[in-house]
């Protein structure tokens, strides 16, 4: 069991887990000793989504269409529209 003394060498130990090193037990002072399991998320793409969900492919194909007739705009070019005074 390692003793962590600090967030930074916490989250360096948590970022080497891996799937074959997926167990870290350790000791925070004042706190108590922690197990922490990685689970591994499932990578779904886009194209299993869409076999799964029907309307999304709809959805999809959709905005596609808009966006080349220029109906509609990517999220990069929505966020230039926006300026700082926006947010207050």
């Amino acid at each position: 069991m390692e003793k962590v003394s600090s967030p930074e060498e916490l989250m360096a130990n948590i970022a080497n887990m891996s799937r074959d090193n997926s167990v870290y037990q350790f000791h925070i002072p004042g706190k108590g000793t922690f197990t922490l399991v990685l689970q591994e998320e499932e990578q779904r793409s886009i194209q299993a989504d869409v076999e799964a969900n029907p309307e999304l492919k709809v959805l999809i194909e959709q905005s596609r269409k808009e966006y080349k007739l220029g109906q509609a705009m990517s999220t990069s070019g929505m966020l230039k529209t926006f300026s700082p005074e926006d947010f207050r």
